[in-house]
């Protein structure tokens, strides 16, 4: 058994890659932080008595994807699991914040978790096996002044995964494609955004153990707690209006 597992370098990536190390599969985790990923290949090795394979990958580059896909097609031919987590934020006003740190935000929030779950999606297809888990948030649910940006990215992501859920259970595929919305979460993520949150953070341990027992059993969306799933319960019911004010001063107050 193999998995895939990007942005495994810290948090909840990293995590769950243990996880699925703890459940005999070898894992390909992949990154840009070598050094990190080596000290997890060697965790992991010796810890777990798995395979652990290092790919050291921009994948905001979208060639890079493709080419992290057909090196792992040529050489495993087949995965068993996909996790697409490698993701970026950032916080401010939208006129404000960096067009080159959006456009990196977009090119892997979206396009490479896009890219990959697509290539591998069809593999998994023919083989009518197989499981994909992509990252996403509970910001996926709502507009985030501030974060725009990263709330929209992970809007995407939530409603890519949702239709193509639909997808497969017309196709009657035993392919489960699930999408992971947590909230707040201790990881690197606080200063690669330039945030500081001020409700209580999960661990990402517990997060990840969680979400892949709950992708295991098929769960389409994936709530890292009762509390978020409350969150996002309200999001559907109150206007998009009053939750983007609410957002707003939730956000300002994230703004180092």
């Amino acid at each position: 058994m193999l998995a895939l597992v990007t942005g495994a370098s810290s948090g909840i990536g990293r995590d769950i890659a243990r996880e699925l190390a703890k459940r005999k599969y070898d894992v390909i985790i992949v990154a840009r932080n070598e050094k990190a990923l080596q000290e997890l290949k060697e965790e992991l090795e010796k810890e777990y008595k798995v395979k652990a394979y290092v790919k050291i990958v921009d994948l905001s580059n979208k060639e890079n994807c493709i080419k992290l896909y057909e090196e792992v097609k040529a050489e495993f031919e087949n995965i068993d699991v996909l996790i697409n987590n490698a993701g970026l934020g950032t916080c401010g006003r939208f006129t404000d914040t960096s067009l080159e740190k959006e456009q990196q935000i977009i090119d892997t929030n979206i396009t490479a978790l896009h890219i990959l779950m697509k290539l591998f999606l069809k593999d998994m297809c023919k083989n009518n096996k197989g499981y994909i888990m992509n990252v996403a948030s509970i910001a996926g649910f709502m507009p985030g002044p501030l974060m725009a940006t990263y709330y929209a990215s992970k809007a995407y992501v939530v409603r890519l995964t949702q239709a193509v859920q639909k997808e497969l259970k017309f196709q009657k595929s035993n392919v489960k494609v699930s999408a992971l919305c947590p909230g707040p979460v201790k990881t690197n993520f606080q200063k690669v955004a330039d945030v500081k949150f001020n409700s209580p953070e999960a661990e990402s341990s517990v997060v990840a153990r969680k979400a892949v027992a709950k992708m295991f059993k098929g769960r389409k969306i994936i709530f890292s707690s009762w509390y978020i799933g409350i969150v996002r319960f309200f999001a559907k019911i109150l206007p998009d209006s009053f939750m983007a004010f609410c957002c707003y001063f939730v956000q300002r107050r994230k703004i180092q």
